[in-house]
């Protein structure tokens, strides 16, 4: 090649705007794309592209939210931090759900020691009230000599304490039979979780085992 052609060439590639850096792009508001080695005044504000040498775009930037959209966005975000406390939540009963019980039958014989527990307690308050009953009526019995004169302290205390016992056991077995409902809830609930959890856990062990499908050649 000629010295002086070669010069010339050397001269001319010298010349050529060198590519330097990122471009960024948005689209205005007429939907005209806008682009520039630094960010244009038209897109700031909007949404818009960071691209690359090779035009290739590597990062998008979203416009900045109204005011109104970060409410929804921080609403959105707190309703799903709500669900996931749930989820987790459910997932720990249903994991202790199923330490507890190996199957529905452990569920039954759970739930009739509570109801048996529950109704001993009932018969034994019962008794007390019989008992409270029947020293009451001893002190009634010796009330009956002091209709017109003033009541010996004795009398009055024993007949005061078999109220107060008797009272305190009525509370006691309405308190129980409240607990009896509160237990076939209870077991009712756990038996229909159970057998919830139980199925989806064996299909989705089904599913595991299942061969899978050789893919199309």
């Amino acid at each position: 090649m000629p010295a002086a052609r070669l010069i010339a060439l050397l001269l001319a590639s010298a010349s050529l705007p060198a590519i330097a850096g990122n471009m960024f792009c948005c689209a205005d508001e007429r939907g005209k794309q806008t682009c520039g080695d630094v960010l244009p005044q038209v897109c700031i504000g909007r949404v818009y592209r960071e691209i690359n040498e090779r035009g290739t775009t590597v990062k998008v930037v979203e416009a900045p939210l109204t005011p109104e959209q970060r409410a929804q966005r921080a609403l959105e975000e707190k309703q799903r931090k709500e669900r996931e406390a749930v989820e987790k939540e459910q997932a720990r009963l249903d994991a202790a759900l199923l330490q507890t019980y190996g199957t529905v039958d452990d569920i039954e014989v759970m739930r009739k020691r509570a109801q048996a527990d529950t109704q001993a307690s009932i018969a034994a308050a019962e008794q007390k009230i019989a008992e409270a009953r029947k020293r009451r009526q001893r002190f009634e019995n010796e009330a009956e000599f002091y209709k017109k004169k003033d009541l010996p302290p004795d009398v009055q205390k024993g007949l005061k304490d078999a109220d107060f016992e008797i009272q305190a056991q009525e509370n006691l077995i309405e308190a129980k039979k409240k607990e009896l409902d509160t237990i076939k809830t209870k077991y009712d609930e756990d038996r229909r979780r159970f057998l919830e959890v139980s199925r989806s856990r064996s299909r989705s062990q089904q599913a595991q085992q299942q061969p899978q499908s050789p893919p199309p050649r």
